[in-house]
């Protein structure tokens, strides 16, 4: 499973989100995106995650940076995710696991204790112009939208 780094230009492809519009990493020039990859919609870690980024929506905004949450899920299954936990936050569909082999983050894991291949919770911080800036490969559901606050207010404000 072979990932990008940091330094890389970000892969790109385009998803559509729960309402069926459609984004690419290249239409977000110019801002921070954090994409944060979660195995499975509605289920306690990934909504723990989805629900603290939506608690930190506007410090995270107002950093400029844009939150997107990317599963194997439906658009329709986001959806039903996004409106029971009032989720303020672009959810893509990669049903087919593009975006998420791009990433190096689809593979083989283990889930009470049998091998399946899944989507891994990582997350990449893509800077304004497109580079990966950072790469999230531990991530804690309940500290990661903290996390992110902190690296992204680190970064710019060096020192």
């Amino acid at each position: 499973m072979s990932k990008p780094i940091v330094g890389q230009t970000a892969p790109d492809t385009a998803l559509q989100d729960q309402f069926g519009q459609t984004h690419t990493i290249s239409g977000y020039t110019g801002k921070y995106v954090l994409l944060y990859f979660y195995p499975k919609d509605d289920t306690p870690g990934c909504t723990k995650e989805a629900c603290g980024f939506r608690d930190n929506f506007s410090a995270l905004s107002d950093a400029d940076v844009v939150v997107l949450g990317v599963s194997a899920d439906t658009t329709v299954s986001h959806k039903k995710f996004a409106d029971k936990f009032s989720l303020n936050f672009p959810l893509l569909a990669d049903v087919d696991h593009t975006l998420a082999k791009a990433y190096g983050v689809y593979g083989e894991k283990t889930l009470f204790g049998k091998q399946i291949m899944g989507i891994h919770r990582e997350s990449f911080l893509i800077g304004p112009d497109g580079t990966i800036l950072k790469h999230y490969k531990k991530v804690k559901p309940t500290e990661h939208p903290t996390e992110v606050l902190t690296d992204i207010t680190q970064i710019k404000n060096p020192g």
